[in-house]
């Protein structure tokens, strides 16, 4: 069982700390409770969070599918689903998804919910699968959310194998390319320092090969500075995205990319209208299922307007209204929620809603696989022809000057 680090104070008023064992945080609270003890902050030790995640490694997706796919059909066939973990575990041969699968048995065994279970492991399970998940629990609908998930990580491996198939052949011509241009820059270029210096004194040098020469002689000074320097740039970002503040950073960049921030903007407003449809339909009141979807949507920009359209919601207005006042929904999207609001029939609008805009996006993203082959082939043209024209254009204007 995990530990939880407390901190509580006494019926006298004095305040403690310390560490329990339970099976859930909830179960923490009720071991305080029946010791007199009123808690101020409850939360998973850091050691036991380290244990939990220690042995657990990155699931190839194409697994993952087939693990939410059938744990959806064994709960629809009845089986409970402490049993239909133990299945799972018992026929799968990857190491490191067997592991994550005993794991979150034997939470569950021990009286977790599936979501708590499922959030010990990061590297298996992202936020977005944690809060879907949850959400089908809260709504009695797990079944539909666990085939939901399936059929959305099938499609981005789709998607991801689209993209890879697109970017394979220019990116080897940008690979290759490079490594060229790399060369002749360190070994090529400085062979035609000497042919040019004349030239370079009098300034009549064309800028183009100016540059080229600079570029070359910095490369050649600094290039261990360089790469340290821009490895240090990469980790440095990861490691700010990975904090809360720069994960919400990156979620509101990522809305203003042209071109691809519409799409993501689009996918995260249709699981947000399916999720939170889905939880309505099955009966769940709108200010839970509002707190709820908002995490399905996997943007904490979007998630925190539709965060505050639930306190508006709860105050007596429609959930249009600070939906199109937040700015993150499309007026077409606002006017549709607002006619299912007036006709009663809001759960059935947001699933509409949903489909619509997955298969807009769908066809989005289609145009932009196709579109990113020429442009690096463009890109890798331009630098090419940069390169050559930056040699020959001293040459051809020395050759003119002699005739």
């Amino acid at each position: 069982m995990p530990d939880f680090e407390y901190i509580a104070r006494e019926t006298t008023g004095k305040q403690v700390a310390g560490v329990l064992s339970a099976a859930s945080q909830q179960d923490a609270l009720s071991t305080l409770a029946s010791k007199s003890l009123f808690p101020i902050k409850v939360a998973e030790s850091v050691a036991s969070q380290k244990k939990a995640t220690a042995g657990s490694r990155r699931v190839p997706s194409r697994l993952l599918t087939v693990f939410y796919s059938q744990l959806s059909d064994l709960l629809k066939s009845g089986v409970p689903l402490l049993r239909s973990l133990q299945l799972l575990e018992e026929q799968t041969s990857h190491a490191g998804l067997k592991f994550v699968v005993q794991d979150v048995r034997e939470q569950v065994a021990d009286g977790s919910r599936l979501h708590d279970a499922l959030r010990r492991h990061p590297r298996t399970f992202n936020h977005l699968t944690v809060s879907m998940v949850r959400a089908g629990e809260e709504g009695s609908f797990l079944e539909e959310v666990l085939s939901r998930i399936s059929a959305f990580t099938e499609h981005q491996d789709e998607l991801r194998g689209k993209v890879t198939g697109a970017m394979v052949y220019p990116v080897f011509l940008l690979v290759v390319g490079m490594a060229i241009v790399t060369v002749m820059m360190i070994w090529f270029v400085p062979k035609f320092a000497n042919m040019f210096e004349d030239m370079r004194r009098e300034g009549t040098l064309p800028w183009a090969t100016v540059t080229l020469m600079n570029l070359s002689e910095n490369l050649q000074t600094w290039w261990p500075l360089l790469t340290l320097g821009v490895g240090g740039i990469i980790f440095g970002l990861r490691q700010y995205f990975s904090s809360e503040e720069g994960s919400r950073n990156l979620d509101r960049w990522q809305l203003k990319v042209p071109g691809l921030g519409p799409i993501l903007q689009n996918l995260a407003v249709a699981r947000f209208c399916r999720m939170l449809g889905t939880l309505l339909r099955n009966g769940v009141p709108i200010l839970q299922s509002l707190r709820i979807a908002k995490d399905a949507s996997g943007n904490s920009v979007l998630a925190d307007a539709i965060g505050n359209a639930a306190e508006n919601v709860s105050s007596g207005q429609s959930l249009a209204v600070p939906l199109r006042a937040s700015g993150q929904f499309s007026k077409e999207l606002v006017e549709m929620i607002s006619v299912g609001e007036e006709a009663n029939n809001l759960e059935n609008v947001l699933i509409g809603v949903a489909d619509n805009l997955e298969r807009r996006t769908s066809r989005k993203i289609d145009l932009l696989v196709r579109l990113l082959e020429p442009v690096l082939l463009l890109v890798m043209a331009a630098v090419v022809v940069f390169v050559i024209a930056a040699l020959l254009l001293p040459v051809l204007n020395m050759s003119s000057t002699m005739r």
